[in-house]
């Protein structure tokens, strides 16, 4: 019984450390799939390299393609969409 009271110390740090660090990462994951997958063609994103630029075109391969300018366009791997800046509406049917 003594050798379980010596436990109890690091249980409990684990199951602060669970609730403070891991669960909120994991949410946030889960959000940021969920933005990533409802990408769509005119949505405004926020790339992590800072890129700003309208969505062109969405491939089924984990790749957009996003026009910067007029003209330029680039291809971008969608896990690296950092925020969508402004969303559009689905077209109605």
């Amino acid at each position: 019984m003594e050798a379980f009271g010596q436990f109890i110390p690091l249980i409990l740090i684990f199951v602060i450390m669970y609730f403070l660090l891991i669960r909120p990462q994991q949410k946030k994951v889960k959000e940021h799939q969920k933005m990533v997958e409802a990408l769509r063609r005119g949505d405004q994103v926020v790339t992590q390299g800072g890129l700003i630029g309208k969505v062109t075109k969405v491939k089924d391969d984990n790749e957009i393609e996003v026009e910067l300018a007029q003209g330029v366009k680039v291809r971008v791997v969608k896990s690296t969409v950092a925020q969508v800046t402004s969303k559009t509406e689905p077209a109605e049917s």
